[in-house]
C-alpha cells in the first residue's frame, strides 16, 4: 500500500468535483474548491475521520468493497478506479463481478433523480448502485455484502425479496430475472462471473432449474411493477429500463403516474426517507 500517493490521489480527485455532480446541496462559501472530506465520506458511506485518516497518510488498508464506494463517490473512471485499488494494494476486481465499476454518466444521472426511484444494474443483476429513493423502495442493498446484492440470488434464496411483489406477479418475474440472465451469458460466453453466478443459482434448487431448461431469453426491459412496500402499501410504477455500455450496465428509473396514488405514497417516502428492510 502506497499511503503517500494514495493520499495524493485522493485529495485531488477530491479537489475537481463539485457538491452538484454528486447531487449535494451548495452549502455556505467554501474557503477552497472541491469537495469537502465530510461530503466524500457521506456518499462512500464511512465514517469523516476514517477518510481523513487516508488523506493524512496514516490509515489503515482500506477494503475492496471501500476503495469501490470511494470510487463511485469520487466518479473515478474505470482506469482510475484501477489506480485507486492498485495504490491501497488490492488488485482491481473483474470488469463484471459483484463491485464493477459504474460509469460517472450514469451516477450524475442518479446523482439528479432526487424524487423517483432509480438504481444501476449490471446485465448479470448485480445492483451497483442506488440513489436514496430506490433504497426506501427496494431496501438498501449498499448495506449487503457485494455477493448478496444480486437479484436473482435474492429472489430464488431470500423469501423476503419476494415478499415486495404481490404473489400473482411472482411467476412472471422469476421468468423474466431468467430470460434476462440468459441473454447476457449467451453475450459473454466465457465471462467467469456469469458462469460463477449460473452455477450458484443451479445449486440453489428445482425452481431456478426448470426455468433455466425453458431457454427463453429476453433482456431486461422496462414495463409495469408492482411493489408492496411494508410502510406505504402498493405502489405501482412504471420502469423505464436505459442501457450504457454495451447493455452491460443498466439504469432501472421507476416512476408513478403524476397525481395518483402511487406517485402520493412515493411522495411520503421521499418525506420520510427511510430506506425499507433490505
Amino acid at each position: 500500500m502506497d499511503r503517500v500517493a494514495l493520499a495524493d490521489f485522493l485529495t485531488r480527485t477530491r479537489a475537481r468535483l463539485a457538491p452538484a455532480d454528486l447531487g449535494l446541496p451548495p452549502g455556505v462559501r467554501r474557503r477552497t474548491p472541491g469537495l469537502r472530506r465530510e461530503e466524500v465520506a457521506q456518499v462512500a458511506g464511512l465514517s469523516v475521520d476514517y477518510y481523513a485518516r487516508l488523506e493524512q497518510r496514516r490509515g489503515p488498508q482500506p477494503s475492496p468493497q471501500l476503495l469501490a464506494a470511494l470510487a463511485r463517490a469520487l466518479r473515478l473512471t474505470q482506469d482510475e478506479r484501477d489506480h485507486l485499488f492498485r495504490l491501497a494494494g488490492h488488485e482491481p476486481p473483474r470488469r463484471h463481478g459483484p463491485l464493477g465499476h459504474v460509469r460517472p454518466g450514469l451516477l450524475l444521472i442518479l446523482d439528479r433523480l432526487h424524487d423517483t426511484p432509480a438504481q444501476v444494474v449490471s446485465d448479470l443483476g448485480d445492483v451497483l448502485a442506488q440513489n436514496p429513493m430506490a433504497a426506501a423502495v427496494f431496501g438498501d442493498l449498499g448495506a449487503l455484502v457485494p455477493e448478496r446484492r444480486n437479484l436473482l440470488l435474492r429472489w430464488f434464496t431470500d423469501p423476503a425479496s419476494r415478499a415486495l411483489f404481490p404473489p400473482e406477479d411472482h411467476e412472471d418475474l422469476a421468468r423474466a430475472h431468467v430470460a434476462s440472465l440468459r441473454a447476457a451469458r449467451t453475450a459473454r460466453p466465457g465471462d467467469r462471473r456469469g458462469a460463477e453466478l449460473l452455477e450458484q443459482l443451479l445449486a440453489t434448487g428445482e425452481e431456478f432449474t426448470s426455468w433455466w431448461e425453458c431457454h427463453e431469453v429476453a433482456r431486461r426491459r422496462g414495463g409495469r411493477k408492482r411493489v408492496l412496500h411494508p410502510v406505504v402499501g402498493l405502489l405501482e410504477l412504471e420502469c423505464e429500463v436505459l442501457a450504457a455500455g454495451g447493455e452491460e450496465q443498466l439504469l432501472l428509473v421507476h416512476t408513478a403516474v403524476p397525481g395518483g396514488e402511487s406517485a402520493s405514497r412515493l411522495e411520503l417516502l421521499r418525506i420520510l426517507g427511510a430506506p425499507a428492510p433490505a
